[in-house]
């Protein structure tokens, strides 16, 4: 494969841009944060604005979407054999979540709360506390496990004193140029009492009346959607080559299956790519199509399993114990909610 030529070999970083269009008509909705709403920027010379249309810790979730059989919180049967830690939640959660989901992956408090689990993580990675870090071990021991928590990185904050933390082999962001307002509106519409004072006897919330809204869209000479594979990084955890080409097939696998399958960001951001894709580094590189990638990714599976480089079973289960916290939580509104589910997907 390219990846595998002299001028890949050498390169630092694997740039990629994309250019992106709505499907129909001109206009998006961007991702959207709380207290800030659409992430609106200025050039230096202040007469092209910009906007932020998917943020990079989205994209680090939408890229692991890719591989995921349905929403998760399994591996889809392609990559049957690549590692991953998943969970079987008891108690007051009856369900499974895994490192592929987890808002911090193998961070997870579902994960390394498991003490035995810790405890071997822990030793692979060489960790201890008051001594240096071998990052090389590190990088062995989230390979192992999971290479996914690798690719997409991992801050494991609940590991010790928190001293492992790894940065993303991959990561991705979506902008627009020189982008307009779009401002439009509706109205929700209760067609039996348009006051709100007629409602059902067990539930008396504010939610009956009609409620006018306005939306915000926008127009742009250009979006582009830009994707970083570190290799320099890659190179530093003094892996395997066939984990260093695993990785790569699999971080260029997910790219791919992002564009072709994944484009439609939210209700109002439905997109598609315009054009080709362009490698603005290193030069003479280009990126191989789904499925050569996708042979690559099993056959890279098959060495690495042969080679002791995974966990047998590749799978590592866990059972973890849940309970409820004690005391009334503060209740989170349905908005912040809806905000934080629909533009951080964390």
């Amino acid at each position: 494969m390219n990846w595998k030529s002299e001028t890949l070999e050498s390169a630092p970083r694997l740039l990629i841009e994309v250019e992106l269009q709505p499907v129909q008509g001109d206009r998006f909705q961007p991702t959207g944060f709380a207290d800030l709403g659409a992430a609106i920027y200025s050039l230096p010379d202040g007469k092209v604005r910009n906007i932020l249309v998917e943020s990079a810790q989205s994209m680090a979730n939408r890229l692991e979407q890719t591989c995921l059989e349905g929403n998760g919180p399994r591996i889809i049967e392609e990559l049957e054999g690549l590692p991953y830690i998943l969970v079987k939640l008891t108690g007051e959660s009856e369900a499974e979540t895994s490192s592929l989901i987890e808002a911090h992956r193998i961070n997870s408090p579902f994960i390394i709360s498991n003490e035995e689990f810790r405890e071997s993580f822990a030793k692979k990675a060489g960790y201890a506390k008051g001594l240096p870090l071998d990052w090389k071990k590190v990088g062995s021991a989230l390979f192992f496990y999971d290479p996914n928590s690798l690719l997409h990185g991992a801050f494991m904050a609940n590991l010790g004193d928190g001293r492992v933390k790894v940065p993303r082999l991959i990561s991705s962001f979506i902008e627009a140029e020189d982008i307009r307002e779009a401002a439009s509106g509706g109205v929700k519409n209760n067609p039996l009492d348009p006051t709100g004072k007629i409602r059902a006897e067990n539930y008396d919330k504010d939610v009956y009346s009609n409620v006018p809204y306005h939306r915000m869209e926008f127009t742009a000479k250009k979006i582009l959607a830009y994707f970083n594979l570190d290799l320099a990084l890659l190179d530093g955890y003094g892996l395997d080559p066939a984990a260093k080409e695993l990785l790569i097939a699999l971080g260029l696998f997910k790219i791919r299956r992002f564009l072709a399958r994944g484009l439609r960001l939210r209700t109002a951001c439905d997109l598609k790519v315009v054009g080709d894709i362009k490698i603005t580094a290193p030069e003479r590189f280009e990126l191989p199509e789904e499925a050569p990638l996708l042979e690559t990714i099993k056959e890279d599976i098959k060495a690495c399993t042969e080679k002791g480089l995974f966990a047998k079973p590749p799978v590592t289960e866990l059972t973890v114990m849940t309970v409820e916290k004690a005391g009334k939580n503060k209740e989170v509104s349905s908005e912040s909610s809806s905000l934080l589910t629909e533009n951080e997907n964390k």
